[in-house]
């Protein structure tokens, strides 16, 4: 399988694409990507007729940072027959692994969104066939590949298979949340994916025990402080704006009016989470002092991208942090990720080695 099949957020192909062209690069894999602005997805053409599948077993998934989902392909299969289009399929998928699961997705666009009822419709008989083929396995498991049929209209599909436990768990990159009637603004879906994303269920429950100390910089009006306080953290929250009174009610939240980049902590917190809209380098160089200074033991944080050369804005912010904190002789993971509910941004994840 040649080609690599990469979901991203519609309007940041050039980026995907710059990422895998470095990333597969590196790794002695070379190709070329083919992509269209606003599509959704990436495709990464490999010279080798195994390259994508040899860089899906080189690169971690969950390094990659404009990547929502990913699989290995042998190319666009085309011209579909309404009256037949699992036959073709079939057909495609000699020498297949067998699978465990089956995803049938789209990319995350207005226009795709339209496939939506046929794809529902189409999965149950795809996967009965499947079955009877041998290709899916009787029961769905973890364990085995994962089967991806990509739709871009009911008679053009990339097919192919991801790795286990190398790729997104959720269908097409997108953790389905539920937005809280209660929360003060619809950030706080942010925080609440991040923590999903960066953190195992046993690394929340270990990591965010109740009376843990926080701090929320640029908190305001209290999305982010939101999830802290539903999860009984104890949140300082740092803001020359107003917070929401229903948060200031549950007795967990104190409010100083004060520039985020201007606050100190008086003692050291577990989390300090930060939203604040500026420079991606500023942002990112008072993320590595509070670790640095020891104020905080794990970081979330956003990075705002410029409109242009976004890339190679967030390689310029992980180059800064580690060139600032490798100073101070502080060792530490960093994980970036544009998650589902950011725009014109990424999300990091600093933390202590």
């Amino acid at each position: 399988m040649n080609h690599l099949i990469l979901y991203c957020r519609p309007g940041f192909e050039p980026e995907c694409a710059a990422e895998i062209n470095d990333l597969a690069t590196q790794a002695g894999v070379p190709g070329y990507s083919k992509t269209s602005r606003g599509d959704g997805y990436v495709v990464y053409v490999c010279h080798a007729a195994d390259g994508a599948s040899l860089i899906m077993k080189l690169l971690v998934f969950s390094q990659l940072i404009f990547v929502r989902q990913w699989f290995a392909s042998p190319g666009l299969i085309e011209g579909l027959p309404a009256s037949d289009r699992i036959t073709p399929l079939l057909e495609q998928m000699r020498g297949f692994p067998q699978c465990g699961e089956l995803m049938i997705e789209t990319a995350d666009t207005n226009e795709a969104k339209e496939l939506a009822g046929f794809c529902r419709k189409f999965t149950s008989p795809c996967a009965q066939q499947l079955r009877k083929a041998g290709i899916l396995s009787a029961k769905r498991t973890e364990k085995l590949p994962r089967l991806h049929l990509f739709f871009l209209s009911s008679e053009r599909v990339y097919l192919g298979v991801s790795y286990p436990g190398n790729h997104a768990r959720d269908e097409m990159g997108i953790p389905r949340l539920k937005f809280p009637a209660a929360a003060p603004s619809r950030s706080t879906l942010k925080l609440d994916e991040a923590f999903l994303h960066f953190l195992t269920e046993t690394q929340r429950e270990r990591l965010l025990e109740p009376g843990m100390r926080s701090v929320d910089l640029g908190a305001a009006p209290g999305g982010w402080t939101w999830q802290l306080v539903k999860r009984h953290l104890q949140v300082v929250a740092v803001d020359n704006g107003p917070m929401a009174e229903s948060l200031m009610d549950s007795g967990l939240v104190t409010h100083v009016r004060e520039d985020g980049f201007r606050f100190q902590p008086q003692r050291s917190v577990q989390w300090m989470v930060c939203d604040m809209a500026d420079q991606p380098s500023k942002v990112a160089k008072h993320m590595a002092l509070w670790l640095q200074q020891g104020w905080s033991e794990r970081i979330i944080f956003n990075l705002k991208l410029p409109m242009k050369k976004r890339y190679l804005a967030v390689c310029e912010c992980q180059d800064l942090i580690r060139e600032l904190l490798g100073q101070a002789g502080v060792t530490y993971q960093l994980d970036l990720k544009q998650l589902y509910h950011d725009r014109e941004e990424v999300t990091g994840y600093l933390r202590r080695a």
